[in-house]
């Protein structure tokens, strides 16, 4: 195994790397993290295994890389939604982060599965989620303060949001209870969202 790993720099090998990356997310999200190897991510690129040393010093590497682009295929659409939103209307952006979150959970499942419980062994893992969880909060309410919804604790008011919304689609989508009314579920959630805003 190589430890000098190249940064491309010719669009060729930016692809290559690219290739790469998104041929471990698929594979991540099909099969987990355990269920593959450098080998098998290098034949899903269509190179061969030598390339992939080339960019990566391992599959824990490849891994990284495939969760900084998770974060960022997961957080966009949300800012999306809420960049958009003008004037920001807080019962219509809370119901549709909150239906956005479940479908991106419901899109990557195995994927947010395979990267969740590498958090708990691995810091570089767990400080991608804080980090992500930072940036949405600050800019959720940067978002709300531009639109005049300035309240005490802002940070905190939005961190709880986010739980709710999290909790909800992580019970939506993976728990599954059979006593749930979901629909009703999502109303009391939208509806606490609201209240930390008002």
């Amino acid at each position: 195994m190589k430890n000098n790993v190249r940064q491309p720099q010719q669009e060729r090998s930016i692809e290559k790397k690219n290739k790469i990356i998104q041929a471990g997310y698929k594979l991540f999200a099909e099969v987990g993290y355990h269920g593959t190897n450098t080998a098998e991510i290098a034949k899903e690129a269509g190179v061969s295994t030598g390339a992939v040393y080339d960019y990566f010093c391992d599959k824990r590497d490849i891994m990284i890389s495939v969760l900084h682009l998770y974060v960022e295929n997961a957080s966009r659409p949300v800012m999306q939604i809420l960049t958009e939103a003008k004037p920001l209307d807080v019962p219509k952006v809370a119901a549709e982060i909150l239906d956005k979150t479940v479908s991106i959970h419901r899109e990557n499942a195995r994927l947010h599965n395979t990267l969740h419980a590498l958090a708990a062994a691995d810091e570089a893992v767990n400080a991608a989620f804080i980090a992500l969880e930072d940036h949405v909060t600050q800019k959720v309410a940067e978002a709300l303060a531009a639109n005049g919804i300035q309240r005490q604790h802002a940070a905190e008011r939005v961190h709880l949001a986010m739980n709710m919304i999290q909790s909800f689609a992580h019970e939506y989508v993976f728990d599954k209870h059979e006593y749930i009314d979901y629909a009703a579920m999502r109303d009391i959630v939208c509806k606490q969202i609201v209240s930390l805003f008002e």
